[in-house]
Formats: structure tokens, sequence, C-alpha cells
């Protein structure tokens, strides 16, 4: 794995753990039909480094990596264009759930190959 690719890499997981950090901030709201009132300068600056991510995903990861996320960076532009005030809290934790799991995909898809095993040992 290339410098840019580790960085890149690190870069999805910082975004993926700040995303939980702003669902588990409306957790206690999930059951809630009140509108959610998320941060959008948050989300603003959530997105558009998603959207840096997305670019540079491309010629540094798989396909399949490069397309989760694209696909995180659609759903938060999406989330964001529906902030604030118009999602409930519950469609706005799944909005971020759907978020997350893009991103874990994407992570997934470039995680670094396991160690090397011996014939004998299992995997």
């Amino acid at each position: 794995m290339t410098n840019e690719q580790r960085q890149l890499r690190q870069t999805l997981i910082f975004l993926r753990t700040s995303f939980e950090a702003v669902q588990h901030s409306i957790a206690g709201r999930l059951d809630d039909p009140l509108p959610c009132w998320l941060d959008t300068s948050l989300l603003t600056l959530l997105s558009r480094e998603l959207t840096r991510c997305s670019q540079q995903a491309k010629p540094l990861f798989p396909p399949l990596a490069s397309e989760h996320v694209f696909i995180a960076s659609q759903q938060c532009d999406l989330l964001l264009k529906q902030c604030p005030g118009v999602l409930s809290s519950a469609v706005c934790h799944r909005q971020l759930s759907a978020i997350m799991l893009a991103l874990a995909s994407a992570i997934e898809q470039t995680d670094t190959p396991a160690k090397r095993r011996w014939p004998w040992q299992r995997p």
C-alpha cells in the first residue's frame, strides 16, 4: 500500500468515526418524531472531505472501494440538502448509518493484506 493510499484510508476511517460521533449525538432521540437539528456546518465540512476523498479514491483504490466512497459522498450530500429540520431524528439516524456502512465497506475493500500464514496454520 502506497503512502497516498494509506493516508486516504486513514482519512476514511476518521470520517467514519466522525459520522459515528454525529449519530451518537442524536442516539437518544432515535424514536423521536420531531425534526432532527444537526449542525449543518459540521455536515458541510464532512461532505467536502468526502467529496475530495471520492475524487482521490478513483485512481488509488479498487473500483468497488471507490464506488463505496462515492455512495457515502452522495448520501452525505442528500442528508445535507435535507438539513436542518426536514428529517425526523429516526430518518436522520438511518441516513447516517447508510453513510457509515458505505464508508466501512470502502475501508474493508482497502484493507491491508493479512499476514502471510504458514501452510499448517489455520486462517
